[in-house]
């Protein structure tokens, strides 16, 4: 199954059905960047085809099985559409979203882009992430290919960089080509930045993420930067950059997250 497939949804009276697929979990909770394009899938149908921000509070875990989104109206600009939307299993409430939609081809205007893409090695000299029976890497990493940066993959072999920082490239299977939904996704698919900080190697739940879509990427490697430096009062934030193959930014993320549980 393809990323497009396994996060599609469908029409139902007012609100629209989808299915958590199984594979974009880490230990049997699905990936908060997939959740939100699942989610962000169904606010576009409701209002215009691509998300430019999107913000998801998480509720609880989402497991495999049907979800539903009820998407809300709350005011229909001439560029932008702001959508409300809740996420729900069969027993309970999994996110909330707020989010601005429009159409990314017809957005023009002035570019001032003070950043350069992360300098790294090529994809074939970046060790891949492959998930194994142990859980560890999470099976969700084996639904993309993902090169970390050969100084920031040590963490997986007790060895952290003793930077909260990971580096690396990735992209769909299959040259499953990237959409605006897509980077959602990859905005939230990397390996947490504590785990280069001495901190312990375990789940680091999200409590809030958003992802901005500043443009529909080119075919070909993504090249990110995820980066944290505040970790504090019992949570963290991480800040993410997505840059396409022909060197332009295409996403930025923040997320607030708990501490790893020891």
């Amino acid at each position: 199954m393809t990323f497009a497939i396994d996060s599609a949804v469908t029409a139902s009276g007012d609100c629209f059905k989808g299915q958590i697929a199984p594979g974009w979990d880490i230990q049997g909770n699905a990936n908060g960047g997939y959740l939100m394009a699942l989610g962000a899938r169904a606010m576009a149908a409701a209002s215009r085809p691509h998300p430019v921000t999107v913000t998801a509070h998480f509720l609880s875990p989402g497991k495999v099985g049907e979800v539903t989104v009820e998407p809300h109206i709350i005011k229909t600009g001439k560029g932008f559409t702001t959508v409300r939307a809740s996420m729900s299993g069969p027993q309970r409430q999994i996110l909330e979203l707020l989010g601005s939609f429009s159409e990314l081809e017809s957005v023009d205007g002035a570019v001032l882009v003070d950043a350069q893409p992360p300098e790294l090695p090529a994809p074939e000299d970046c060790p891949r992430v492959v998930p194994d029976e142990r859980g560890f890497p999470p099976p969700m990493m084996g639904r993309v290919d993902m090169r970390l940066h050969p100084e920031d993959a040590n963490f997986a072999r007790g060895r952290p960089s003793g930077r909260p920082l990971v580096r690396g490239w990735i992209r769909l299977l299959d040259d499953e080509p990237m959409d605006a939904f897509s980077l959602m996704l990859i905005a939230d698919a990397f390996p947490p930045t504590v785990f280069n900080a001495n901190l312990p190697v375990n789940w680091v739940p999200t409590l809030e993420m958003t992802t901005q879509i500043r443009g529909i990427p080119e075919p070909g490697w993504l090249r990110c930067k995820f980066s944290t430096r505040f970790i504090s009062g019992g949570v963290l934030e991480e800040d993410g950059e997505v840059w396409d193959a022909s060197g332009r930014i295409v996403a930025l993320s923040r997320q607030l997250a708990l501490m790893p549980r020891g």
